[in-house]
């Protein structure tokens, strides 16, 4: 049993893209930068920071290419974000376990040439910094031999309640250069661990400061950051 529908088409997504964009321009300060990044075909890996529920909005308002984001499975059962989720084309993921069924699915739309997008922290940080991140994005990149998109979201985790306060929350989204993984496809444990490192570096580099939690101190952030000095 597959883990997505069938991919709504490009002229639905637009639409709701649309009405995407003009929410968030009507409800927060929004600011995009780097979408000259984004491969405009072929298969491509997207990972991206986790703060709020209306990041894989934020993504769809912003990216110019249709994206399959995953989300985990719980979210089936709120009706309004199960529906728009459906409509959308969304990867059901079970959060806390290896989802064999969600990964073959993964790696099939990859192969497909399909833009994928994925947290690799697995879940939202409640404390609106970088979490440790989870192996799945590098295992997907390594087996599917695509390139990695780095997305950096900031704000959103505010905009619920500046709405609160009749104010526009100050939102920021931060696509990056596409870089791959030094990998052969078949890389163990350890290897994807860091690999999963130099993911999250990757993101953090995008972030401000406070943003970037478990990895504000990692040599690999370091040794990024001088290069874009």
């Amino acid at each position: 049993m597959t883990t997505v529908d069938k991919p709504t088409s490009r002229a639905v997504y637009d639409a709701g893209r649309r009405m995407f964009q003009l929410l968030f321009r009507s409800l927060t300060k929004l600011e995009t930068m780097g979408v000259e990044n984004v491969p405009r075909q072929g298969a491509c890996l997207m990972v991206i920071n986790h703060l709020s529920i209306a990041d894989p909005a934020l993504i769809c308002a912003t990216n110019p290419r249709q994206c399959l984001m995953f989300v985990a499975d719980k979210w089936k059962h709120v009706p309004v974000v199960s529906h728009i989720s459906n409509t959308f084309g969304v990867i059901w993921v079970a959060r806390g376990e290896v989802d064999r069924t969600a990964l073959k699915d993964s790696l099939d739309f990859l192969k497909a040439g399909w833009m994928l997008g994925i947290a690799p922290e697995g879940q939202r940080s409640r404390s609106g910094i970088l979490q440790a991140g989870k192996p799945g994005a590098a295992y997907l990149a390594d087996r599917a031999h695509v390139p990695i998109l780095p997305v950096a979201m900031m704000g959103t985790e505010t905009i619920s309640s500046n709405l609160k306060r009749r104010r526009r929350a100050p939102v920021k989204c931060v696509y990056g250069k596409p870089f791959r993984l030094p990998t052969n496809g078949r890389a163990r444990a350890d290897e994807l661990d860091k690999m999963t490192d130099l993911i999250m570096c990757h993101l953090a580099a995008l972030l401000e400061p406070q943003y970037r939690g478990a990895y504000a101190d990692h040599p690999q952030l370091k040794e990024l950051l001088a290069a874009q000095a």
